[in-house]
């Protein structure tokens, strides 16, 4: 997205944020990832569950674009209603590539991102939300979790096994091991 190109009324109205050309310097001119919000009461609402964007861009009234940096984690819902209630509830773990990464064409992500947990339904995200609490309940950043962990989550929903606990230890595991390499 051309922030140049969007009329006054569009451009973004946080002025502590860094510029989308800063960031760009800062992220050694890796492309950004970009990933779509949205919310329309009460029929559709396509927000981040956790994740710290760079800049978030009001694009106007019911749409924002969220801006990552690479290797971010984040989680994105889709929850979609019709007259009659929910039709559609999904979730989303995924992490911003750096150039060298592949990555997944996700509908409502540019360019693309490493999908790390794809959640469909109400009873598989629910649970998948309630990993979420657990871990935050924990004092740790869910975007500061193991990739491993969303991976074998995302697993274990396929297989349809009981789903495992993110705990301190495996936390601490997953820190040492950064360090390491």
């Amino acid at each position: 997205m051309n922030v140049s190109a969007l009329p006054a009324a569009h451009a973004p109205t946080a002025t502590s944020q860094p510029a989308l050309s800063t960031l760009a310097v800062q992220a050694g001119n890796v492309p950004l990832t970009r990933v779509s919000l949205a919310y329309i009461e009460p029929r559709f609402k396509l927000y981040l569950r956790f994740g710290e964007p760079a800049r978030t861009l009001q694009l106007d009234r019911w749409r924002r674009c969220a801006v990552f940096l690479p290797n971010a984690m984040l989680c994105r819902i889709r929850w979609q209603a019709n007259d009659y209630g929910r039709i559609r509830w999904q979730l989303m773990v995924m992490q911003a590539a750096t150039p060298l990464d592949a990555v997944q064409r996700i509908p409502g992500v540019q360019p693309g991102a490493r999908l790390l947990l794809h959640a469909e339904g109400d009873a598989n995200v629910r649970a998948v939300l309630k990993r979420i609490d657990g871990i935050e309940a924990l004092g740790i950043a869910p975007a500061a979790t193991s990739p491993a962990y969303w991976h074998t989550l995302a697993n274990r929903l396929a297989a349809r096994s009981p789903l495992p606990e993110y705990t301190a230890e495996r936390h601490a595991a997953w820190l040492a091991g950064k360090v390491l390499s």
